[in-house]
């Protein structure tokens, strides 16, 4: 598979699992999470091998044909990335998954993904078609493919990402037991404190 198709192929998987995630409800908060992490995980290995293989490759032969269009959808992936992944994913993970705001979120997600796909294969993949050759574009798709095989391997097994509904209550039980369990065994301490003070 060279770089182009493994490209595209992994646009297919990610837009599959966004319009699945576009399909849940409030109600549905488990398999939001756990759809969002397998979503993050592909993400971010898709992102690894564009900006460490793929895209300086195309940066390259561009600018030694001076083909700045090119080179201007490069600079525009690049901080679609940093958009999509690094704020709108970032955001999200950290959004209670039974929330509206998960939903507003998500939404955005796949809005800025879709967008982002679009423009690779419609304007980008020609100009990688017209700059590097088969042979080239059949070494960077091995290339890319071992190491997306690395960051998923690194990237350890899907667990679910966002929050999970009352985790902050949770958390702010625990804390309240905590403080009471350390109140009930500072009690005693004190009243035995008093006896003896009464007994002096």
């Amino acid at each position: 598979m060279n770089a182009i198709e493994l490209l595209k192929t992994d646009h297919r998987t990610v837009r599959k699992m966004l319009d699945e995630l576009a399909d849940t409800t409030e109600r549905a908060a488990k398999s939001r999470g756990q759809l969002l992490g397998r979503i993050a995980r592909e993400l971010r290995a898709h992102g690894a091998i564009e900006e460490q293989i793929f895209y300086p490759a195309l940066q390259e032969s561009a600018r030694k044909e001076g083909d700045k269009d090119v080179l201007r959808q490069v600079a525009e992936a690049y901080e679609e990335h940093r958009a999509a992944v690094q704020l709108v994913l970032a955001d999200l993970e950290a959004t209670d998954a039974a929330s509206i705001q998960f939903s507003g979120r998500a939404k955005v997600l796949k809005d800025l993904v879709e967008h982002h796909a679009d423009e690779e294969e419609k304007e980008m993949f020609k100009g990688a078609k017209r700059l590097l050759d088969k042979a080239e574009l059949a070494a960077l798709g091995e290339e890319m493919a071992a190491l997306k095989e690395r960051e998923l391997a690194r990237s350890g097994p899907v667990k679910g990402t966002a929050k999970a509904p009352g985790a902050l209550a949770g958390k702010s039980s625990a804390k309240t037991s905590a403080s009471s369990a350390s109140a009930a065994a500072r009690a005693p301490r004190r009243r035995g404190e008093a006896q003896v003070a009464g007994g002096t």
